[in-house]
């Protein structure tokens, strides 16, 4: 009893700080992917924070995986560090043992790595397209704000406002710049506001501005005041987002017999196996040898991931290409990770291996 609680306790505290520090990173990578979106104009700020979810909750399953192997790699590395192993293994507690704990502690991860892989991240991704097809149907008056330069590529203008009355939908010094019609144009006034016609069509009227066309200092180049001029808010066209494999519910890949629906099938199963496999593997791996080095079996540990990772990516290619099927492909990476798990728990619980005999010793000399 005393041996379970101190190692789920251990497990528990590493899990917890390992997962903050991925997840930082990932948000870290997410936010600046999403300001630069935002930058360019793909992206209105208002949807960053959705969009940060959506982004987050598909690479979660992922990150819980790694969060899992590192926490049973790192808790046991310790324990070999500090021997505390050989104080447990000297009370009768031989590594298999280590197992049940570990996979007791695992259970909840892997139950949320299954619901993320399956149904969760599809969802997700779902949801991301058709939120990115509602910010592409607003027109481009809903996505200004107040005191910030704003660059529709569609329309080809460059829009800024000082201020908006939200009570009576005024707008105070509104500036217009085509960036892509020849001559140039630019359009500037004190005050605008929406109107909109019964047959549905909407102005910007402007009221007490300029109208400047062509380039300042050519023969041509034309300066208008006005007291009143409107402009058509042309509708927005939202584009037709397709629907993707990704965002397929697991249950239709099931029925589909297409070679890219069941290559994605293939990775929404690996993934968890993957981090079933990588706790299993963390128990062997663990081992610190001192004549090799403290870091050794981390960096060993990590090269097997990334070949793991890796083989996975591989073997979902082979299978949209069609040269391989759904159970070979799963049978091969997972298999061998299997298999290699057994052999190294093999290699650590038993005194000899077939690589490692014992030394013949002479037979003890005979009494004359």
């Amino acid at each position: 009893m005393i041996f379970r609680r101190s190692l789920i306790r251990e497990l528990t505290i590493n899990a917890i700080g390992l997962f903050v520090v991925a997840l930082a990173i990932l948000f870290t990578n997410l936010v600046l992917r999403l300001l630069g979106r935002a930058a360019s104009g793909r992206l209105d700020m208002e949807g960053l924070l959705p969009m940060l979810g959506f982004y987050a909750l598909q690479y979660l399953h992922v990150l819980l995986a790694i969060t899992l192997f590192l926490t049973v790699l790192l808790s046991l590395t310790r324990a070999y560090r500090d021997s505390e192993m050989i104080v447990w293994f000297s009370a009768g507690q031989p590594l298999v043992a280590w197992g049940r704990p570990i996979l007791a502690f695992a259970a909840p991860f892997l139950a949320a790595i299954v619901a993320l892989s399956l149904f969760l991240t599809p969802w997700s991704q779902q949801q991301r397209l058709q939120y990115e097809k509602q910010l592409e149907s607003r027109d481009e008056l809903s996505m200004l704000a107040p005191g910030l330069f704003r660059e529709f590529k569609r329309v080809g203008l460059v829009v800024y406002i000082e201020s908006i009355n939200p009570f009576t939908g005024t707008i105070r010094n509104v500036f217009l710049q085509s960036i892509d019609k020849q001559p140039g144009e630019t359009l500037s006034a004190q005050s605008a506001i929406v109107e909109t016609l019964p047959n549905g069509d909407r102005f910007l009227v402007m009221s007490q501005g300029n109208r400047n066309v062509g380039t300042p200092g050519d023969a041509d180049y034309q300066i208008v005041e006005f007291e009143q001029l409107g402009r058509r808010i042309e509708p927005a066209e939202a584009e037709i987002i397709e629907p993707t494999i990704r965002a397929t519910p697991t249950l239709t890949l099931m029925r589909s017999d297409e070679a890219p629906e069941t290559a994605e099938l293939f990775w929404r199963f690996s993934i968890p196996i993957m981090a079933l496999m990588l706790t299993l593997l963390a128990l062997p791996l663990s081992y610190v040898n001192p004549r090799m080095g403290r870091s050794f079996n981390l960096l060993a540990a990590v090269f097997l991931y990334l070949i793991y990772s890796n083989s996975l990516n591989i073997v979902q290619s082979m299978i949209a290409q069609e040269k391989l099927s759904f159970w070979v492909g799963l049978l091969l990476p997972h298999g061998t990770a299997a298999l290699l798990t057994v052999l190294l728990l093999h290699h650590r619980t038993q005194i000899y291996t077939f690589w490692r005999r014992p030394s013949a010793t002479p037979p003890p000399p005979s009494a004359s």
